[in-house]
């Protein structure tokens, strides 16, 4: 390590910013699991009442409401639709998966 990068890693600024990093990032990951559990839930039911895995009006509405939250936030909309399609694609297996064991 240079005696720049050594600097960089002792700065007590970087280290609060990246401690503040690690923190969200943690709460993320929370956050996350508790709408996949949610979202586990919703899959059961929709198994259990014959829906379909993905609901494409459901999916649209969302994906403006949270363009909408992101420019609020000074968040890149296209950044936040991204995220939430990965997701929502992630869900949707989990729904096919739970209707497939039914």
């Amino acid at each position: 390590m240079t005696q720049k990068e050594q600097q960089r890693t002792n700065d007590p600024e970087l280290a609060r910013l990246r401690d503040s990093i690690d923190n969200i990032d943690a709460a993320l990951i929370h956050l996350l699991a508790e709408r996949f559990k949610c979202t586990k839930a919703v899959g059961e039911l929709k198994a259990a009442h014959g829906l379909a895995p993905a609901d494409p009006a459901r999916e649209a509405e969302q994906i403006a409401r949270l363009r909408a939250l992101a420019h609020t936030a000074k968040l890149d909309p296209d950044f936040a639709e991204k995220f939430l399609n990965f997701i929502v694609k992630e869900v949707i297996r989990h729904h096919e998966a739970i209707r497939e064991r039914r």
